[in-house]
């Protein structure tokens, strides 16, 4: 493989956008990642979107051919919100992941779900998301992702 077929469609997303914090949305639903990336734009994030686990383990340089490659992306995000309930790899799943990388288990994850379980909120809490949030956030729940964001600048 030569230099110029190793380069990927991932290179393209790593921007330099200065002070702003830079937000991963992992959402399968295009309404809810709409939704929070409007919410999080209106508190002066980079907002990055993927429909689903395994495209934000992608983003992220953890797809199963990019071990170690595409650190410059990794050190890009300052904070991951995923729903827990997605096709494919479920929000815990991709927390799991997250946190099993020694690039990447610094970086806080918070979940969201519209249903209230009690023992999922409690499962992703022990695995290290910093927060379990209920859908439709609002921008009071955003206001709570900001001190994550500003502690990690």
């Amino acid at each position: 493989m030569d230099a110029a077929s190793s380069s990927t469609a991932n290179d393209m997303m790593v921007m330099d956008y200065g002070d702003e914090p830079h937000v991963l949305a992992v959402d399968d639903n295009l309404i809810d990642r709409k939704l929070i990336e409007k919410l999080l734009k209106n508190f002066s994030c980079r907002v990055t979107t993927a429909e689903n686990g395994l495209r934000a383990l992608e983003y992220l340089g953890l797809g199963d051919d990019q071990q170690t490659t595409h650190k410059a992306s990794v050190s890009k995000v300052n904070l991951i919100i995923t729903d827990y309930c997605m096709p494919g790899m479920t929000g815990y799943e991709l927390l799991k992941k997250v946190k099993q990388s020694s690039i990447l288990k610094e970086v806080p994850v918070v979940i969201m779900s519209s249903e209230n379980i009690p023992t999922r909120i409690n499962k992703c809490l022990e695995e290290g998301a910093q927060m379990f949030m209920l859908k439709p956030l609002k921008q009071s729940d955003v206001k709570k992702l900001r001190c994550y964001l500003k502690h990690r600048s």
